[in-house]
Parts: C-alpha cells; sequence; structure tokens
C-alpha cells in the first residue's frame, strides 16, 4: 500500500497531483475487493502527466522514478536544507527523515507493469525505458536533467531505506536541494500576487576564466575574494570597472562557473529592481549557499537616485548584511555615479551651497565595494595576442601576419582594441570559413 500520506517531512509537494493520483491507483491495486473499472480515466490521465513532464524536462528512462526524483530533490523542508552543502545533521530530524525515505522506497520499489495488467495496457512498461524524441528540455539545461536521471537510477538500486537516505544526503551536499541547489544563476521576477520571487535562469553561457585571454592580475584579484567568500572567509563587495568589452562581465560568469560545486549562486539584479533586494535577501539570508547579488553595466545619471537606497542595502542599514551574500558589479565607470565638472569646485553656486558635500555623496557608494579592479583596453601587442590565442583555440589556419594585419583592420571600425572585438573578429572569420576566404 502506497503510503504517501503518513510522510511527515516530505508534505505538499509543488508538482504533487500526480503523486496523489499515482498512489490512489496503487492502493486501488493492492485492494483486491475494488472495482478499476472505473479508475482508467485517472490512470490515462497519469500516463499523459508523465509523458508531458518528459517533454518538459527532457527525462528519459523511467519517467515514474524520474518524477519521484524530481519531488525530493526539489523540496525544501527542515531536513533537505540542512543538509545543502554541509551533508548529513545530527539529530532526532533523522527519524522522521528516515520514516519519509520509507514510504517513497516502496514508491520506488512498485512495479509499475502491474498496472498494465489491470488495465490491459502496455503503458507502463513504455513508461519504464522511455526514449525521448530530442535532447532538449524546456525546463532544464542538459546538466540538471542528467543529474536528476542519474540520481532516479541510483534511488531505485537502494536496498534498505537507509541506504537510499545516504544517498538522498549526499545529493543533498554535492548539489543542494530546490532551485538554489539545482540551478546556478538566477533573476528577480514576481508572481501573480506581485510577491518577489527569486527565478531560475536555465540557459547560461559555460565561461571559463581560462577563456579570458589575458587580465591575468585583474582575475587573479578576484578569485582571490571569491574564494575567501566561499570558503567562509572575509571577503568584501567587489567592483569591477574599467573600458567596455574587457571582460568584466565574463570574468563574473566564470567565477560563477569555478565555484558553483562550492555552493557559489549568483542573481542577477537591475537598477528598477532595487526595491525588491530586502525581500531577495530575506529569501537567501538562511541558506547554505553563497550568493553573489550581480549588477551589470551598473551606472547612474544625476537625476537617478536609486543609488542611495543601494547604498543602504550595502551597508549602512540597522539590518547587518547576510554574511552570505556579496555585491558585485560592473561599470564602465569608475565612481558609478555621472559626476560634473562643477562637482569638482570648492567655490558656491547658485545650485549647490556645499560643493563638496556633493562630491563625497556621489563617491560614497563606490566606496562600499572594498575591492575595485580596474580591466583596462589592451595595448596593440596584447591585442594582437588575444586574436592569436582564439585564433589558435578555434583552428583557424591562417598566416600570422595575414590574421594580425585583419584583425587591425577590423577593430579600427569595430569599437578598438577589446576582447570583444577580437572575438567578434574571430567569429567574422568562423562565418567566412566555409567560403574558404582565409585558408
Amino acid at each position: 500500500m502506497a503510503r504517501i500520506q503518513e510522510c511527515i517531512l516530505y508534505r505538499d509537494f509543488q508538482h504533487g497531483e500526480l503523486l496523489e493520483k499515482m498512489t490512489a491507483l496503487m492502493n486501488a491495486y493492492g485492494n483486491s475487493q475494488e472495482d478499476l473499472s472505473d479508475k482508467k480515466t485517472v490512470f490515462y490521465e497519469c500516463v499523459n502527466s508523465l509523458v508531458e513532464m518528459a517533454g518538459d524536462y527532457g527525462f528519459s528512462g523511467n519517467l515514474w522514478h524520474n518524477y519521484l526524483t524530481f519531488l525530493l530533490v526539489n523540496h525544501e523542508n527542515a531536513f533537505s536544507t540542512a543538509c545543502e552543502i554541509r551533508g548529513a545533521v545530527k539529530g532526532s530530524i533523522n527519524e522522521m527523515a528516515m520514516n519519509d525515505f520509507a514510504v517513497f522506497k516502496e514508491l520506488y520499489d512498485f512495479d509499475l507493469e502491474c498496472l498494465d495488467r489491470a488495465f490491459h495496457t502496455t503503458c507502463c512498461r513504455t513508461l519504464c525505458s522511455y526514449e525521448n524524441i530530442d535532447d532538449g528540455s524546456k525546463m532544464f539545461n542538459k546538466r540538471i536533467r542528467d543529474r536528476i536521471c542519474s540520481m532516479s537510477k541510483t534511488l531505485a538500486a537502494a536496498k534498505t531505506t537507509g541506504e537510499f537516505m545516504e544517498d538522498m544526503v549526499q545529493f543533498y551536499k554535492d548539489f543542494g536541494v530546490g532551485k538554489l541547489g539545482l540551478h546556478k544563476a538566477f533573476r528577480i521576477d514576481h508572481d501573480e500576487n506581485g510577491q518577489t520571487i527569486i527565478a531560475p535562469i536555465t540557459r547560461i553561457a559555460h565561461v571559463k576564466l581560462e577563456d579570458l585571454v589575458g587580465y591575468e592580475i585583474p582575475k587573479q584579484k578576484l578569485i582571490e575574494n571569491t574564494e575567501a567568500f566561499v570558503r567562509g572567509r572575509k571577503a568584501n563587495n567587489c567592483l569591477l570597472f574599467g573600458d567596455a568589452g574587457t571582460g568584466k562581465s565574463s570574468s563574473i560568469k566564470g567565477i560563477l562557473n569555478r565555484y558553483y560545486d562550492e555552493g557559489l549562486r549568483i542573481i542577477e539584479v537591475y537598477k528598477h529592481q532595487f526595491q525588491d533586494l530586502n525581500d531577495v535577501i530575506a529569501q537567501i539570508k538562511n541558506r547554505n549557499y553563497k550568493f553573489i547579488i550581480y549588477m551589470d553595466d551598473l551606472s547612474f545619471e544625476e537625476f537617478e537616485t536609486e543609488y542611495k537606497y543601494l547604498k543602504a542595502v550595502i551597508e549602512g542599514g540597522l539590518e547587518k548584511k547576510p554574511d552570505n551574500i556579496l555585491i558585485y558589479a560592473t561599470s564602465n565607470r569608475r565612481h558609478l555615479v555621472r559626476e560634473r565638472a562643477g562637482d569638482k569646485l570648492e567655490l558656491m553656486d547658485d545650485d549647490d551651497l556645499h560643493s563638496s558635500d556633493t562630491v563625497q555623496e556621489k563617491l560614497s557608494l563606490v566606496y562600499r565595494f572594498g575591492v575595485r579592479i580596474y580591466f583596462g583596453a589592451p595595448e596593440k601587442r596584447e591585442f594582437e595576442e588575444i586574436v592569436e590565442t582564439l585564433a589558435e583555440r578555434n583552428g583557424i589556419d591562417m598566416p600570422r601576419n595575414s590574421l594580425l594585419m585583419e584583425a587591425n583592420k577590423w577593430e579600427l571600425s569595430h569599437g578598438g582594441r577589446t576582447g570583444r572585438t577580437a572575438q567578434q573578429f574571430i567569429d567574422y572569420l568562423l562565418g567566412k570559413e566555409g567560403e574558404g576566404t582565409w585558408q
């Protein structure tokens, strides 16, 4: 008999309607006195739900096991959130978790094909070895999908409830739980009631720091600060400033991909969303992950006052900023807020009686970033080294002199010497490859 109602911690699943229907079918099958003829519609609804889930999430193999695993790895409760990143915990809660995992192990062990015999179909046999129509997923990237499918096989193979529980604890330790565990990057959104939610970004560029050619000193400063943060040491808010196209944003993406396995997560925030920051911080401050609140291309005009709100959030409000949160920003402006020549004058004018105070007000935001890292446009030789390295990585076999001559011609009309310009030039060559114009 399916005893899902006896679970203590794992209850009220977000996608639990299918679980309720399936357990009702299992219990009806187990009751030899009950007539299953009126359950046929429910049976086909369940089959449909599992197939649709496979289409949405890209699952294959045993779809019933995939669904159960999907529920377990996404359910945030006192046990799963305690185990995330840290692993096994002590206390009475383990007994309650063991109770729930015993219930779920029975669901994994249930022979789904017996429903085929009851309803005279072959649907369940297909569901147990399902081949998806493509390799894509609307909701998950390949990494997350494969992780859940692999975990479903591990749980199905567990011989005891204790082994089942150990497997789940190891998963929570390695990858976390829920959307914050499965995903790397997030954005701020709002639900139908206007409440602030943290929404996963399912498709993110897998940039490595090694992909960014040059800038070794700036990258090392960023690595040192981030490494201290994810490993529980003191770290600073970080501002990456400098010329456009020099790899500031790519460096942040590279940092995320390098330290994701150590519990680093990133939340992208735009200026108009600063009013939601307190709600976001409230949702993440007690989790075991390390969060970077990331603000790309941050700058303010004179008439924009959101920077004053940001100052209080970063440092200066009554509530101390949680230790698991840092602010990382990129900007083309050293001081973030637009400055006027008049701001530097000590003479009074009709508009500003205390111009020195105006200067301090505008600088006070950037001073809240304890680490400020400059990314400058490369010199000609550095630019050529970037082009040569990218060409080699992409298999472009072109005479060096011709390559550099074309690259220098390209940068003159495409924004100057930057890493971005070099990458655009390489992409241009790759696009012309089929025409045989540069071999």
